[in-house]
């Protein structure tokens, strides 16, 4: 065999395990949609910790002005990925990850973190009404538009408890309002009928009822662990919360394997 030939075959063998490597390796890009009263800033110790493990990371800014909106909005920010999306939602994200992934084939696992996890057809309202009330409701207060904010003096001790005080009232005074009727919005559509999904229950959540996150991680068929922590696990235990997305992630490419 000719000198060139060898060189072309050896050549051709070697892009071909690559390619093939390089498919059996890839990672799913992870989504992470905020919930209320915060924006995409607050996954900031996530995300260091998700790329530096090799992940591609895009955190979605919702207006939270209408459930549909944000729900187009997450859309477009799963459809801006290369590949399979992990969508990862807290809180109020719980319930536009719901709905932005039916009928999305592109997104392969679904993470809860502290989250609403709705049926078709829910509110947050119905949700949070159906146990023991929460702590958030009363530290509400509309302003003149109808959007949402919590009570400054309020905020620390209901939404985020285990946040240093300092850092408390930098959320408190940069918290994102939400749009007052998304409460009472009915949820369009689910995905995690048909997606894998993950599920991290906050034990000492005050915002939502730690017994009702329990009974909808167990209503989707959710992988669920738990951790001591307010309703912003993402602030308080990133390494936790890393580790939900990380092990959904494998998961979903050993899967594809």
């Amino acid at each position: 065999m000719k000198l060139t030939t060898i060189l072309l075959t050896l050549t051709l063998a070697i892009a071909g395990f690559s390619a093939s490597d390089s498919k059996n390796n890839a990672r799913p890009s992870i989504v992470l949609v905020h919930g209320a009263f915060a924006d995409g800033s607050g996954w900031g110790h996530v995300i260091p910790l998700l790329e530096k493990n090799g992940y591609t990371v895009t955190a979605v800014q919702n207006p939270l002005t209408s459930l549909a909106d944000d729900i187009a909005t997450t859309r477009r920010a799963i459809e801006g990925q290369k590949g399979p999306v992990i969508l990862v939602g807290h809180s109020y994200g719980g319930a536009v990850i719901t709905a932005a992934s039916a009928d999305n084939p592109q997104v392969k696992a679904l993470v809860y973190i502290a989250a609403f996890a709705p049926e078709k057809g829910d509110t947050l309202n119905s949700l949070l009404k159906s146990m023991e009330p929460s702590d958030i409701g009363p530290a509400l207060a509309p302003d003149s538009g109808g959007f949402v904010y919590i009570d400054r003096l309020k905020f620390h001790d209901v939404f985020a408890k285990d946040v240093s005080a300092d850092e408390a009232r930098i959320m408190a005074a940069t918290q994102k309002p939400i749009f007052g009727p998304i409460f009472d919005t009915p949820i369009p559509g689910v995905g995690w009928k048909n997606i894998p999904s993950w599920y991290l229950v906050a034990t000492e959540d005050r915002a939502i009822n730690p017994d009702l996150e329990r009974f909808m991680a167990k209503r989707i068929g959710a992988t669920t662990s738990e951790v001591k922590a307010s309703h912003v696990p993402f602030i308080t235990h990133p390494k936790e919360v890393a580790k939900v997305i990380e092990s959904a992630a494998r998961a979903t490419a050993n899967s594809r394997n």
